[in-house]
């Protein structure tokens, strides 16, 4: 295989480049992603705090804008990081990361991807570093960035689709993960958190419905369907409605809450569960240790296991401190990780977890594993933003946690909803699994590929 060298400039046809003025946002309109959107561990960028800007401001503002195929690739803060351009796109870029388009005359474009995610590459990037606060790879310097391009275009070809479809395989996996538990909690806060099945119950109660049009209105509103949409159900699917909206009280009474379903209690997340606190201090070893997890580990609702370490299990007692499938675990400490939290949705080997994650346990003689997962997504938003501290110092008091309140309903409720959720989640523990095996893959295959250690006729 013949190899030439060219400067990483030289292997683009376009630079896209917005940086240095701060463009006027919106409310609403097109999403306006910032480097914190642009992540090596996803194909395409995410949106992550995005702002808007106006299509007015989209159409005159900006030098230019990427196009599907390009990349966006960071200049600032992590300097280095890429995704790939969908199409179709729906959103713009501005300061501090290029819109990059390669030029086909010497790079097939997903060969130039995957070169830019190499861990050879991001190891450049990071030597090249300009700024001691936040680093800075400053578009002049895509010059002295160097770069041995295969001459064969097939087999840059190659090596460019088998990366490009790994990544496309994880993505897809990840799209439907984040589908499978929306639903789960579009479902908790139908039922759990805006009543919807009993204020369906009172609404057709007034209009002077009777117990059989009520019981329907309540189906209708579990089920998400009009009654049209209803009718069309298999018989089986009626009957199991029919059983779901009998457990919900068709009265609303008043409680330090405001009006809750007749029945339910006002409860505090302390009287239901049977663990909340920090994790150990762990003993860390390179092999034969017990897997602990840590902040980094815990992003986007999901655990990732490869940023895992090991304890020493002689050195730090790990036995009644092992985690579970259901629990949730809560970043604790430090601006910007601080709330973060996912649920345990399978162990591979014994799990601990370090003193900067808390552990949340359901007592299942109170709520299920499923209510617990879905309480404590509802209450991200108020975790992230409960904790106490200077800068950089900031902690969580398992106090927070201990005196969410919330409406509890019967233990049956709460079952039922899990009986609903948990193949969902269990389907989401599936695709991480075989995210993570993909990825694993992928990396372990990627610098093989680029060396030319596997040639073309063995790549797949």
């Amino acid at each position: 295989m013949k190899f030439k060298e060219y400067s990483f400039r030289s292997l683009l046809s376009e630079i896209i480049d917005n940086r240095g003025k701060t463009v006027p946002t919106a409310e609403e309109g097109i999403p306006l992603i910032a480097t914190n959107c642009i992540k090596n561990e996803t194909l395409y960028p995410s949106y992550d705090k995005a702002r808007y800007v106006s299509e007015n401001t989209y159409k005159t503002w900006f030098r230019g804008h990427p196009k599907p195929g390009d990349m966006v690739f960071t200049c600032k803060g992590s300097p280095g990081r890429v995704c790939w351009v969908p199409d179709p796109i729906d959103f713009c870029i501005a300061q501090d990361m290029v819109g990059i388009r390669a030029n086909e005359k010497i790079v097939y474009p997903k060969y130039l991807f995957a070169l830019l995610r190499s861990e050879e590459t991001q190891n450049k990037i990071l030597n090249m570093h300009v700024g001691s606060l936040i680093p800075h790879f400053k578009k002049g310097d895509f010059g002295n960035l160097y770069f041995d391009i295969p001459l064969d275009m097939e087999y840059q070809r190659k090596v460019g689709d088998t990366y490009f479809d790994f990544c496309l395989k994880i993505e897809s996996n990840r799209q439907t993960n984040q589908t499978l538990e929306q639903i789960a909690q579009a479902l908790f806060k139908s039922w759990f958190v805006d009543f919807e099945p009993t204020h369906a119950k009172i609404a057709a109660k007034e209009a002077g419905a009777s117990p059989e049009e009520i019981e329907h209105a309540a189906m209708c509103a579990i089920s998400g369907k009009t009654p049209d949409q209803l009718a069309q159900n298999h018989p089986k699917t009626i009957t199991k409605l029919k059983a779901t909206a009998a457990l919900f009280p068709g009265v609303l009474v008043d409680s330090t809450l405001g009006k809750i379903p007749e029945g339910w209690v006002v409860n505090n997340l302390k009287s239901v569960t049977t663990e909340i606190r920090r994790g150990i201090s762990p003993a860390y070893v390179d092999e034969n240790g017990v897997c602990v997890i840590n902040q980094k580990c815990i992003r986007n609702h999901k655990i990732d296991f490869s940023f895992s370490r090991l304890n020493d299990p002689i050195k730090k007692k790990v036995e009644d401190r092992l985690l579970q499938v259901g629990d949730v675990l809560v970043n604790s400490t430090g601006v910007g990780t601080l709330g973060r939290l996912a649920p345990i949705r399978y162990l591979a080997v014994p799990t601990a977890h370090d003193s900067h994650v808390t552990v949340v346990r359901a007592n299942t003689s109170e709520i299920s594993r499923s209510f617990l997962i879905g309480l404590m997504l509802e209450n991200e938003t108020f975790i992230k933003a409960s904790g106490i501290g200077s800068t950089g110092q900031t902690e969580l008091n398992r106090q927070v946690l201990e005196n969410i309140s919330f409406a509890k309903p019967t233990l049956a409720l709460s079952l039922f909803f899990e009986s609903i959720v948990e193949p969902m989640n269990h389907q989401i523990a599936i695709f991480e699994q075989q995210e993570s095996s993909l990825s694993k893959t992928r990396d372990n295959l990627l610098p093989k590929l680029l060396s030319n250690e596997l040639e073309a006729g063995n790549v797949n």
